[in-house]
C-alpha cells in the first residue's frame, strides 16, 4: 500500500512599489490534520498586510484545533482591526483542513474560487453556500486521492493583465486551461503554486497591480531519502553506521569524498568520478553501484543551500525545477522537488583530507543545520542522526 503524504508551498507577488504583502498564508500539521490558510487583507500596504496576517493566524490556529468555522469567522470579526476610512474590518480567506488520507473540507470567503485537479484535468469543487453571522461562506468537502491538487488564490490572479496584456483580466476558465497544460505530474506544490504565480507575473509585465498570491496543497506518494555526510568519529562505527544509512526502502544519497570510500568498501564496489564539470564552481559528482547520488562534500553542500534558500523564499519566481546536472542542482532537485522524508546522517569525525583547508566539523554542522531548518520550513519530515 503507498505511503501518501500532503504537501503544500506558495509564491506571492507583492503590487508594484509596495515592500509588504497584503496577502498571507499560514500553514501547520496538527494531530495528523494539515491547515493552509491564505488571507487578502483589504487594499495593499501595511494595513492590508496587518489584516491578512491577524485573519491567517487566527484561523489556522482555531481551525487546526477543530473549532467550528462558525467561532473563527466571528472571532475574526470581534479581533480585525476597523479601516478609518471603509469603516470596515476586511480580509478574505480561503481554508484547507485535511487529514492524511485527504479527507476534509475547504471554506471560502470572497477569495476566487478554489481549482481542483484531479486525474489530470482541473475540475471544479461541489460548493455549497453557508450564511455565517450575514456572510456568505462556500463549504466544500474534500477526499483527495493521489496526484490530487487544490490551487487557492487571492483576487490578483484573476485581476492579472488588466489594462496591459488583458482588457478584462484572466478569466478563472483560462487559467484552469493554462494549468491542464502546464502541471505534470512530478511537479510539487510549490512548483504548481509557481508555475500560476510566474504566468499572472508576465500578464501583469513584471509589475503587479495588486498582492497575488497562489497557494497549493499536493496529495503525493511519500518519497524517503537517506543522505549521509562525513565520517564518524570513531573509525570502528564505520560499518554500523553505513549499515543504518542503507536500511529501509528510501534514495541513497552519499556527500563527500571519505564518506563515499567508506559506503564503498562496505557495499564492495568502487567509486568512480565523472569527468563532465557541468557547473565550473561545483565539483563533478562521482558514482557507487547501489547508492543514487554521490557528490563531493562541503562546497557542494554550500551552493545546495544557496539553492534552498531562494527556492523556499515565497517571492521568488524563478523556475522550481532543477534541470542542471552538477551535483548541487541534483541534490536541490531530490531533496527539495521530490522528498518528503529526508533524514541527515551526519558523522562528527575530522576528515584528513581537509587539513590545512578552512573546513571543519562546525562548518559541515552549521550546514546541515541550516539546511535542516529551511527544508522544515517548506513542510519537510526532516531527521538528524549523529554519529
Amino acid at each position: 500500500m503507498k505511503e501518501l503524504f500532503i504537501e503544500y508551498g506558495y509564491v506571492s507577488l507583492n503590487k508594484f512599489g509596495e515592500e509588504l504583502c497584503g496577502d498571507k498564508v499560514e500553514s501547520v500539521t496538527v494531530d495528523g490534520y494539515t491547515t493552509l490558510v491564505l488571507a487578502d487583507g483589504l487594499g495593499s500596504g501595511v494595513k492590508a498586510n496587518i489584516l491578512s496576517t491577524l485573519s491567517s493566524k487566527i484561523l489556522c490556529t482555531m481551525v487546526s484545533n477543530n473549532i467550528p468555522i462558525e467561532d473563527c469567522i466571528e472571532t475574526m470579526i470581534q479581533t480585525l482591526p476597523v479601516c478609518k476610512v471603509r469603516g470596515v474590518a476586511y480580509s478574505t480567506f480561503s481554508v484547507i483542513h485535511v487529514d492524511a488520507f485527504g479527507r476534509g473540507y475547504l471554506f471560502e470567503f470572497d477569495n476566487p474560487q478554489a481549482v481542483y485537479y484531479h486525474e489530470g484535468h482541473c475540475v471544479d469543487f461541489d460548493r455549497k453556500p453557508v450564511d455565517v453571522l450575514g456572510k456568505k461562506v462556500y463549504h466544500s468537502e474534500l477526499n483527495l486521492c493521489d496526484g490530487d491538487i487544490v490551487m487557492v488564490m487571492s483576487d490578483g490572479t484573476i485581476h492579472a493583465g488588466i489594462g496591459r496584456v488583458l482588457n478584462f483580466g484572466w478569466d478563472r476558465k483560462d487559467i484552469m486551461e493554462h494549468m491542464d497544460r502546464n502541471i505534470k505530474p512530478e511537479m510539487s506544490a510549490r512548483c504548481v503554486a509557481w508555475l500560476l504565480a510566474a504566468a499572472c507575473n508576465d500578464l501583469y509585465m513584471d509589475k503587479p497591480g495588486d498582492d497575488t498570491t497562489v497557494a497549493a496543497l499536493k496529495m503525493r506518494e511519500a518519497l524517503h531519502v537517506n543522505l549521509m555526510v562525513g565520517p564518524p568519529v570513531n573509525k570502528e562505527n564505520d560499518d554500523y553506521y553505513v549499515a543504518k544509512f542503507m536500511e529501509g526502502d528510501s534514495k541513497k544519497v552519499v556527500c563527500g569524498g571519505t564518506s563515499s570510500q567508506i559506503v564503498a568498501r562496505y557495499l564492495g564496489k568502487k567509486v568512480t568520478t565523472s569527468l563532465d564539470f557541468p557547473d565550473k564552481e561545483v565539483p563533478p559528482i562521482g558514482h557507487i553501484d547501489g547508492i543514487d547520488l554521490t557528490t563531493e562534500g562541503v562546497i557542494t553542500l554550500r551552493r545546495l543551500l544557496e539553492l534552498t534558500e531562494k527556492y523556499i523564499s515565497p517571492n521568488d519566481l524563478t523556475p522550481k525545477m532543477f534541470t542542471k546536472q552538477d551535483g548541487a542542482s541534483l541534490l536541490a532537485q531530490m531533496l527539495l522537488e521530490n522528498a518528503t522524508h529526508i533524514t541527515f546522517f551526519v558523522g562528527q569525525g575530522v576528515n584528513k583530507a581537509h587539513e590545512g583547508l578552512p573546513i571543519d566539523t562546525t562548518l559541515k554542522l552549521k550546514l546541515i543545520e541550516r539546511l535542516a531548518s529551511s527544508l522544515k520550513a517548506i513542510g519537510k519530515v526532516v531527521d538528524i542522526h549523529y554519529a
